[in-house]
């Protein structure tokens, strides 16, 4: 474990409290596509296969219950909620993302670190995690203005994986046999998804204005 790690941890795990924290308060979802958060589910229930086959510490397997468990609750409340659905922009979030589960699943079939069943899922999570904001991103950019708790889930997401890609530049040289070149290259990709939004975030922040997206 190292400071990049920890702070891209935190922050991960920010974002999924922000969000909670929106849709508790608010007792809605607008803004928010449910389309990126299945995504997640899917991510995290396939990445962290190894959750009761092996132990590394209690720090690592609390983090990966928390981020099951609170992804599985935000697609419940979403689909389920008889409040909180009624606010889902079920019109605007239409992104066809069952193609991207396909499309991941076979890239992980054919390019993985190991041909076995948890690595081709582990594969297969980190690189459905480098497009899943992308459902989230169109959904804004269809409704154009973002709420402030919105703006700051999506902020703390891309901070996460901004300090992971540090924490993998430490770990390639502190590190002998460091291979994780997959997630190296799937996170660049996930983080430039973030560039424009980032952009705007920061014009929004230096204006002291609500934050919006181009059409």
């Amino acid at each position: 474990m190292n400071i990049f790690r920890f702070i891209g941890d935190m922050t991960h795990l920010v974002s999924i409290l922000v969000l909670l924290l929106k849709i508790y308060a608010t007792k809605s979802c607008s803004g928010i596509s449910l389309k990126t958060q299945e995504l997640y589910a899917i991510v995290f229930l396939t990445r962290y296969l190894d959750l009761f086959t092996e132990f590394i510490s209690v720090y690592n397997s609390i983090m990966k219950i928390v981020f099951i468990a609170s992804s599985l609750a935000i697609v419940w409340y979403m689909r389920f909620h008889l409040v909180i659905r009624r606010s889902y922009d079920r019109d605007l979030d239409t992104f066809r993302h069952y193609f991207m589960v396909g499309a991941c699943f076979l890239l992980a079939l054919l390019i993985n670190e190991k041909f076995s069943f948890e690595e081709i899922f582990w594969a297969f999570s980190i690189y459905l995690e480098a497009v899943a904001i992308l459902p989230q991103l169109v959904l804004l950019q269809r409704s154009g203005n973002v709420d402030n708790l919105a703006g700051k889930y999506i902020f703390f997401l891309g901070a996460y994986r901004a300090f992971y890609i540090l924490n993998w530049i430490y770990r390639y040289f502190t590190e002998d046999h460091f291979s994780r070149w997959i997630a190296c290259v799937s996170g660049l990709v996930q983080t430039a998804l973030y560039a424009d939004f980032f952009y705007y975030y920061f014009i929004s922040w230096k204006n002291n204005s609500k934050l919006k997206l181009p059409a």
